[in-house]
């Protein structure tokens, strides 16, 4: 895993070295640049900042220079069925001088040309430099597993791992994006291909660009199509799956250094661990897996949605001998949450960003890449909102609206306790649920409403975003797979934008962050595309979700792991909200504050934190994403104009 950044244009090396520098923490372990003059003048800059995972040598090193060194190559990422590869392209009369996979992408580049995409099984990112032909190509995986950001310049373009290596350069602003700020007041994260910052961008996942000459041209190389196949039984299926996800998992364990794996307890983790563990006693070499699990204490979850898993993770960690390492999550969170949010270059409202750091920063004392459960809701329709536009908003429907309104508003917005957290399920579900299936979906993952951001926005706000459709880019991605099962539509949705916009996003930041390597085995494309041809009824299976993974497992899981309540990836920030930022939000959501920034309006703000705190409504969430923003344009926006 790596860090890379480049450039064409009117640029210098210096430039190109304060882009290295601003991302040195993906990479510590090595630094590479090229530069050269392409035929019309303009500098072309490739840099990396390398973790090393696979060939520790020098031969390893990036920029990379193909056989006949006419092209160059920038990489971050694994591809994990390199050496199959390698073989292939050695028959053809290449020769390799490393272990890495590097070298073997630019060897299927040069046999295969751009079709070399279909045979990587992998997480990449990165850049291709043609000297024949003066070209730049640029690379994201299939799932947008690594990110890679970009931006248009007056004589060129620029590109990174990270936005903040792209700050970095004269002439590039640091400018808050008014329809980005309209979607992440929404969603608590930017949708795909627009990020927070006017005019820098996201390459879709599967996509490629390439430039030349001052033309780009994007394509998409890869995606997901449903044909649910009904002429396989459920048992093929079964036994299918166990199989495919067996090979993802062994796939990704190829590494010349440590590693280990997330536990939550939850199936997803605990299938992985339990299939590293299976792999290493066939390996006989007596390695034990090591596992590392972060609880909290129950002062924090008396206010929070999730339950504890640690009483899980250590039974798993028994199940299957391994090096089990728990802790407490006790962060110093008033100093963790600028430090995350200058992390993850966007604000993304999610508290499990710091969650998911803190192990990472834990398990970095002795391992170099973790492997994660991260995917597996989103290809089985694992999540509650799935059964819940499918399933449960059918029993709304049952009770008239005139009497399920009245009941409904009765229960608290917040408060401690089961009835506390089951009262806040209920009110969301309810206000979604009597709406058609597309909107109801959307709904479940809104978290301020088109109505609740006027309310929130300062006129010139107000004004500017009158007119934008915050919902655009997912209504497009629905209207893609709109006669799929509904299942599947919803799984699409995610694939799209959820899973890549937030969950891989806080996954790659936070682990490079501690310069630590994430992988995600149910994020296989071979095992999303076996996915997509079962039927959507074994995915979400009556009110199982994830149903056929559940069952594919279940010689390897106790049935209480396996069916056990989902608890969600998360942190306490309703506690946290409550005692430790309580002065910041005080502080960074003043009057004062709030009106030199001049986006909200302080009094529907104060309104938020004052029946939040008083428990009449539950605006946790809400609250961490005004709180997050600011930090982000104190972080980003403010120094770089300053």
């Amino acid at each position: 895993m790596c860090g890379i950044a480049g450039f064409i244009g009117n640029r210098t090396e210096a430039d190109l070295n304060r882009m290295l520098d601003a991302v040195r923490h993906r990479g510590p372990d090595d630094r590479g640049t090229y530069v050269k003059r392409e035929r019309h003048g303009a500098l072309v800059g490739l840099g990396q900042q390398r973790l090393s995972i696979l060939d520790l040598s020098s031969a390893g090193h990036n920029p990379m220079p193909n056989s006949a060194r006419n092209r160059w190559l920038v990489y971050n990422g694994e591809t994990y069925n390199f050496r199959e590869i390698r073989q292939e392209l050695a028959t053809k009369g290449h020769r390799f001088h490393s272990e890495c996979d590097t070298e073997v992408i630019l060897a299927a580049n040069d046999e295969w040309g751009i079709r070399h995409l279909d045979r990587l099984n992998g997480m990449f990112a990165y850049a291709v430099w043609d000297e024949t032909t003066d070209t730049l190509l640029l690379v994201r995986d299939r799932l947008g597993i690594k990110p890679l950001y970009y931006v248009e310049t007056a004589d060129g373009i620029a590109f990174g791992s990270e936005i903040k290596s792209l700050l970095t350069l004269p002439g590039v602003k640091a400018e808050l994006d008014q329809e980005a700020l309209h979607e992440y007041l929404t969603f608590l994260w930017v949708p795909d291909p627009k990020t927070a910052f006017r005019g820098i961008r996201k390459l879709p996942p599967g996509h490629y660009l390439t430039w030349n000459n001052g033309t780009l041209t994007i394509k998409q190389y890869w995606d997901i199509h449903f044909q649910e196949d009904f002429s396989r039984s459920q048992t093929y299926w079964e036994a299918t799956l166990r199989e495919q996800l067996r090979l993802a998992v062994e796939r990704q364990l190829v590494s010349d250094v440590p590693l280990g794996a997330f536990l939550s307890g939850g199936v997803d983790s605990s299938s992985i661990v339990g299939l590293m563990t299976r792999r290493f006693e066939r390996d006989g070499a007596g390695r034990t897996v090591q596992t590392y699990t972060m609880g909290s204490s129950a002062e924090d979850l008396a206010y929070d949605v999730n339950d504890d898993d640690t009483e899980y993770a250590r039974q798993v960690g028994k199940l299957f001998h391994t090096d089990y390492h728990e802790s407490l999550l006790q962060p110093d969170v008033i100093n963790l949450l600028p430090k995350m949010v200058w992390h993850m270059d966007e604000p993304v409202a999610d508290p499990a960003i710091l969650t998911s750091y803190l192990i990472c920063r834990a398990a970095r004392e002795t391992l170099t890449v973790m492997l994660s459960g991260m995917g597996a809701d989103e290809v089985f329709a694992g999540y509650p909102r799935h059964l819940a536009a499918v399933r449960l908003a059918k029993l709304f429907n049952l009770v008239p609206q005139r009497m399920s309104e009245p009941l409904v508003a009765l229960l608290p917005g917040a408060g401690t306790g089961t009835f506390g957290k089951v009262s806040r399920n209920v009110k969301k579900l309810a206000k979604s649920a009597g709406l058609p299936f597309d909107e109801r979906y959307l709904g479940y993952g809104t978290y301020f409403t088109d109505a609740e951001k006027m309310a929130l926005y300062a006129p010139e706000l107000q004004a500017a975003t009158v007119r934008m459709d915050a919902y655009h880019a997912h209504r497009t991605y629905l209207e893609r797979v709109k006669g799929e099962h509904p299942v599947n539509q919803m799984l699409y949705l995610d694939f799209k934008t959820f899973l890549p916009c937030l969950n891989l996003t806080y996954s790659d930041k936070t682990s490079m962050a501690a310069s630590v390597e994430v992988r995600v085995p149910f994020l296989d494309h071979t095992l999303v595309e076996l996915s997509a041809q079962m039927p959507a009824d074994l995915k979400l299976h009556g009110t199982t979700r994830k149903y056929i993974l559940k069952k594919c497992l279940q010689d390897l899981l106790p049935k209480n792991i396996l069916y056990r309540k989902k608890a969600g990836f998360s942190a306490p920030v309703r506690a946290w909200l409550r005692r430790d930022l309580r002065e910041m939000v005080d502080d960074l959501l003043s009057e004062t504050t709030l009106k030199r920034r001049g986006l909200f309006n302080p009094t529907e703000v104060r309104r938020l934190i004052e029946a939040q705190r008083q428990g009449r409504e539950d605006n946790a969430l809400k609250i961490y994403q005004l709180l997050t923003l600011e930090l982000w344009l104190q972080t980003f926006v403010d120094k770089k104009q300053n």
